[in-house]
């Protein structure tokens, strides 16, 4: 799709999808350097940092945080090249990289992920920021695909409060009005595809219930550098968060 045309329909849908953005190889070479990452990187990561299903079980491994600022391959794929431009040319803005994040849901036990805005975490004035989701399995409804509520980013941010979803911790508390419903669309996806929504965006997940089928995705979060972080309310949200997960045993 053109540039142009990409761009008009981010606007009006609040997200818009590649398919085959990153080929064959490419997802067997990201699949390769996770392998590498969780073997030789993890262990010594900070445990805010690292999320377990069973903090006593590293194969319960559930989702990575910061993944660039441990790892120069990782830095490299989330900085500086298509991934980057890409973001800029959707916001309409130069752009600074936030987050690189890896998640899992495990055949037979991954849980759903709840309705929520990814700005609500972000804590930015204006809220404008994108995230990008690439898919490393196929994954469709039976595992668990990606939910987006079509122009819900033009509707501004809903309430959402504590949930006891570890990676999730708030959601959407009004969710399943008649314009979320009217409006859901469920989209499969096969690995080298990549989704990508503004952090406005209603967006959801089911859990995995499939018997023996992964479903792993990488996260890449920007921020338009027109945007500011408000610093006060963002660490009073991630010390609370914090000790939440220490207090529950999560980290």
């Amino acid at each position: 799709m053109a540039e142009q045309a990409l761009k008009s329909q981010f606007d009006t849908e609040g997200y818009v999808v590649l398919r085959g953005f990153l080929s064959e190889g490419e997802i067997q070479t990201v699949h390769a350097e996770l392998g590498r990452l969780i073997r030789d990187v993890v262990p010594a990561m900070p445990r805010e940092h690292v999320f377990l299903e069973d903090k006593n079980r590293p194969e319960t491994l559930k989702q990575l945080q910061m993944i660039h600022t441990h790892d120069t391959y990782f830095h490299n794929l989330f900085l500086g090249g298509r991934i980057e431009r890409l973001a800029e040319s959707l916001l309409a803005d130069k752009v600074v990289g936030k987050n690189l994040q890896y998640f899992s849901k495990p055949a037979g036990g991954g849980q759903p992920t709840p309705p929520h805005q990814d700005g609500f975490y972000f804590k930015l004035t204006p809220c404008e920021a994108i995230t990008m989701w690439l898919a490393l399995d196929d994954v469709d409804s039976e595992n668990g695909c990606v939910r987006y509520v079509r122009g819900s980013h033009r509707r501004g941010m809903r309430n959402h409060e504590q949930t006891s979803v570890l990676g999730f911790s708030q959601a959407m508390t009004d969710y399943g009005l008649p314009i979320d419903l009217e409006n859901e669309c469920d989209v499969p996806t096969r690995p080298g595809d990549l989704l990508v929504h503004h952090a406005l965006t209603i967006h959801s997940a089911g859990g995995n219930l499939s018997a023996h089928r992964p479903r792993r995705s990488m996260g890449f979060i920007f921020f338009a550098s027109r945007s500011r972080t408000d610093d006060a309310a963002l660490h009073a949200y991630q010390q609370r968060l914090r000790n939440e997960l220490t207090a529950d045993g999560k980290i």
